[in-house]
């Protein structure tokens, strides 16, 4: 099995080969032995460090990285164009040829957020970004080193829908590797938030709950299962608390908190919360409320939705009556022997007075 030799083991060898402290001769003999019993790979000696790949994109301000903006976000009216550039850079240490280009968003099933794969086409957001030449798909070729500002162009059409409209600016970078195409992407996102009537309107529903309980009659879990969705044509977030109430609100639980990622408009996400350190109280009412958020770079769309959602959940506190039972038992058994022993040793002393009148009798006879 030949052995690659490390960028750390060929520097020691080449700076080996100049330094006074090892003789030349030895190095010499040392690889030569090496090498006529296979152990290194001749090849391992044509470089001194591997070669690296590194792909970024961020937006563009005059040729150079945009500190203000982590994402392209605009607020527009139907039919506006937008011109606006992506700042492409290769800090690898091999040439690259990139593709560039735009697509739609969309929610993955854990919620976090998704760009449509290169096979499939786009049919909002994605089809209104242009480059320069007019086509909708540029392709570079990057030097090690090289960043390059690609100007693009947005037109939104005039029958846009008023909302948000999410996508992505991806860099496509594709590599052959034993006999494998790679594609790597790299992508920043992209919203237009069309102006018109705005509906920043969140629903939590199918709200159901279960009792998972513990050893500890007091220290069971809920566990809380919704779906929440975005109804609204604005991208949330949410920040969510659940908490246990009994008969009359009262709490019987502490509050247990969740932040949900951001919804694009029309997706739902199914998600489940445990509130832990829940009694057996027969009933329970399990309470979920949340408020809408919005990303720190994202347009602010007004006030934000409210909900608050709850369901009956009765739970037989077996726990409690085995407790109950078994105290109960305690209590009674404790009684009988009380009773028992009492009624032991009353007989016990009626019998010792009949013993002492019987040999009272008895000496009396005797005298």
């Amino acid at each position: 099995m030949l052995l690659r030799l490390t960028s750390s083991m060929r520097l020691f060898f080449a700076q080996s080969l100049y330094s006074r402290s090892i003789p030349r001769v030895v190095i010499s003999a040392f690889l030569a032995g090496l090498l006529a019993l296979g152990l290194i790979n001749t090849g391992a000696f044509s470089s001194y460090a591997e070669d690296t790949a590194g792909i970024s994109g961020a937006p563009s301000d005059n040729g150079n990285v945009d500190q203000t903006r982590s994402r392209f976000s605009y607020q527009v009216e139907p039919g506006q164009v937008i011109h606006d550039e992506y700042l492409v850079s290769n800090s690898g240490s091999t040439p690259a040829d990139v593709t560039v280009y735009a697509t739609d968003a969309y929610n993955l099933e854990n919620g976090d957020y998704g760009l449509l794969d290169s096979s499939t086409p786009a049919k909002d957001v994605g089809t209104w970004v242009f480059f320069d030449d007019g086509s909708q798909r540029m392709t570079l070729s990057l030097a090690p080193g090289e960043s390059r500002a690609v100007p693009f162009t947005i037109n939104v059409p005039a029958d846009a829908t008023p909302g948000d409209h999410a996508g992505g600016m991806i860099i496509s970078s594709l590599t052959d590797s034993a006999q494998v195409k790679l594609d790597r992407r790299i992508a920043t996102r992209l919203y237009l938030r069309v102006k018109g009537d705005l509906a920043a309107l969140m629903t939590v529903s199918s709200i159901a709950a279960n009792y998972s309980p513990s050893f500890n009659p007091f220290a069971g879990t809920v566990n809380i299962t919704f779906t929440l969705t975005n109804n609204g044509n604005v991208s949330l977030g949410a920040n969510t608390a659940a908490v246990v109430k009994g008969l009359f609100g009262i709490p019987l639980s502490g509050v247990s908190r969740t932040e949900v990622p951001e919804l694009l408009p029309g997706t739902s996400r199914s998600m489940t919360v445990q509130v832990e350190g829940v009694g057996q109280w027969i009933y329970l009412n399990p309470t979920i409320s949340l408020i809408g958020t919005i990303d720190e770079d994202a347009i602010n769309p007004g006030p934000m939705p409210s909900v608050e959602r709850d369901v009956p959940l009765f739970v037989a506190p077996w726990a409690l009556l085995i407790i109950a039972a078994l105290a109960a038992a305690v209590y009674f058994f404790i009684r009988w022997r009380r009773k028992r022993d009492v009624s032991r040793a009353q007989a016990w002393m009626e019998f010792m007075e009949q013993e002492e009148n019987r040999r009272a009798d008895q000496d009396q006879e005797q005298s």
